[in-house]
């Protein structure tokens, strides 16, 4: 069974939109696109490219109806001012950045989840233009996200080109598979089938029940971007805006802390819009 990225796409639509535009936004139900959801609308078609490394290159389009558009560049002007009642240019830059970021963010968390069936992802914007939404055409493969955005309610829609919509099968449905992301449905194996911990296969059973009584300590887990030996009259000449340049490359893994202790070795990904770290070493073992 295909991976199904409508997590990814969920999340990264409502977290961008959060951060671009300083609003709550939650997507409330995806479901097929109907010629009423459309009729009478203006809109902004942004086209862009999924190009897959293990998979072939789709194309996703965003129409993003008046009502969305003209809130998303007010919102981004900081809510100053009276909203526009039509969209114009300036309108359509803004949508056109903010699905830019959009396709970033997905493109990035893509990446992090190392999908085997998909491989890595880069996009690209093919074009934008301002449209009557009953230009759309054929809606079969056309969807309507239903949001919430701050007090508001508006709509995107998505329309998904046919061989991508085995691997959304979240939004084609409006419920999510039940396998974890990074994992395909008939790899994901039963939680009760996997041991808790290597080490406990090496105890008997007095042992591991002493050693459960440890499971709930609690460590401050940390990770260390870089380290620099410098001398007491630098710090002294330090103020607001000076580069301190590390030692550690940009290329190189990120030190996995617990108390303070090394433990392992990571690299920095995007989860659900916050930063969070991929352990390529832990201990003795090494992922690759």
């Amino acid at each position: 069974m295909a991976s199904d990225l409508s997590p990814i796409i969920k999340e990264d639509i409502s977290n961008t939109l959060e951060s671009l535009l300083s609003a709550t936004a939650t997507i409330n139900s995806t479901d097929k696109a109907s010629t009423d959801d459309l009729s009478g609308k203006q809109c902004i078609k942004v086209e862009t490219d999924f190009e897959f490394s293990k998979f072939e290159t789709v194309r996703i389009k965003f129409y993003i109806p008046s009502h969305a558009a003209t809130k998303f560049e007010y919102l981004m002007l900081g809510g100053i001012g009276d909203l526009k009642d039509a969209i114009d240019d300036e309108i359509s830059d803004a949508v056109n950045e903010i699905v830019s970021n959009i396709c970033g963010s997905i493109s990035t968390n893509i990446n992090a989840q190392g999908f085997d069936d998909l491989g890595s992802m880069k996009f690209s914007i093919v074009k934008n233009e301002i449209l009557q939404c009953d230009d759309i055409g054929s809606l079969d493969n056309v969807y309507r996200f239903d949001m919430a955005l701050g007090d508001d309610k508006i709509e995107l829609f998505l329309d998904l080109q046919s061989s991508l919509l085995p691997y959304v099968s979240g939004i084609a449905t409006g419920q999510e598979t039940e396998a974890p992301i990074g994992a395909t449905a008939d790899m994901a194996a039963p939680v009760e089938n996997v041991p808790q911990n290597a080490i406990l296969s090496l105890l008997g059973e007095e042992s591991i029940e002493n050693l459960k009584l440890l499971f709930d300590i609690k460590f401050k887990l940390s990770v260390r971007l870089g380290t620099k030996i410098v001398l007491l009259k630098d710090i002294t000449s330090w103020d607001t805006g000076t580069i301190i340049e590390l030692e550690q490359m940009v290329n190189e893994p990120l030190d996995i802390l617990a108390n303070g202790i090394k433990i392992g070795e990571g690299e920095a990904v995007i989860v659900e819009g916050k930063f969070g770290i991929k352990i390529k070493h832990i201990g003795d073992k090494r992922l690759g």
